[in-house]
């Protein structure tokens, strides 16, 4: 069973005392390939160094995330633009989208910087990471004014029956499961038939929301396996076959494979 880990932040700081043994245990586990989407400015550095030492089983995506986005956003966002101008090495616009979670503050700036990031996406024929957090009418109405030509995932998807029907009516959308999926009061589990299995991708969002039984330990890529085992056993499919169905779903999307 090889697994496709398509959200990873490895090279953030939580790795740094044994990043390698930590690409090692993901790796062994057959977790062989993975997408680093960037945050910001100074993760672009460490996020291409690791890249370069796996890139076999690595693969990177550009943006400014969307807690990012402040008073010097149109600066910030024009160096983005030219790291992805400069290289053909990113396979994803992201992550970027709306967060309102912690601060309104900048809402309209968020969602200025969030169009313009899916425009290049959109110009470049490549998917978008997406991340959503309390603000999915702000990014469904960035969304729609591009008319279905938008193709991507909803990372960490949390959503209902409802968001899934919405989100899909603005573009051509994959639904991205993590940890949340495991946790003992989720409803996710209950949306997931609802989404289907072919628009499923897995990813870990390391070093963040560990799955069960590693909850509110720092999370690693290695552990999409638990995350691939819940989703198996709410499809009644054995692990195997989620693997590769999930991992088909990824090169469809990131890849461009068939």
């Amino acid at each position: 069973m090889e697994l496709f880990d398509t959200h990873t932040h490895l090279y953030l700081p939580e790795f740094e005392a044994d990043r390698d043994a930590v690409m090692s245990r993901a790796i062994e586990a057959r977790v062989s390939r993975m997408i680093f989407p960037n945050v910001d400015l100074s993760t672009v550095a460490p996020m291409k160094e690791l890249h370069g030492k796996y890139p076999r089983n690595t693969f990177m995506a550009i943006g400014l995330h969307p807690t990012e986005i402040g008073e010097t956003w149109r600066e910030n966002l024009a160096v983005i633009r030219h790291e992805l101008d400069s290289s053909s090495d990113y396979v994803s616009v992201g992550e970027i989208g709306i967060d309102l979670y912690w601060d309104k503050t900048y809402e309209r700036e968020q969602m200025l910087a969030f169009s313009e990031q899916v425009s290049w996406a959109v110009d470049r024929d490549i998917p978008v990471i997406i991340h959503c957090r309390d603000g999915l009418d702000q990014v469904l109405e960035v969304l729609k004014g591009f008319n279905g030509r938008v193709k991507g995932v909803f990372h960490s998807f949390g959503g209902s029956e409802s968001d899934v029907d919405r989100i899909r009516d603005t573009g051509d959308f994959y639904f991205g499961i993590n940890g949340i999926v495991t946790f003992k009061n989720s409803s996710l589990r209950a949306t997931l038939p609802h989404i289907g299995i072919e628009r499923i991708v897995l990813e870990t969002d390391s070093p963040y929301l560990a799955p069960v039984p590693f909850r509110g330990k720092r999370n690693e890529s290695a552990y999409v396996s638990n995350v691939a085992a819940t989703v198996a056993g709410v499809f009644d499919i054995d692990l195997e076959r989620i693997g590769a169905i999930t991992s088909s779903n990824a090169e469809k999307l990131f890849l461009k494979m068939e």
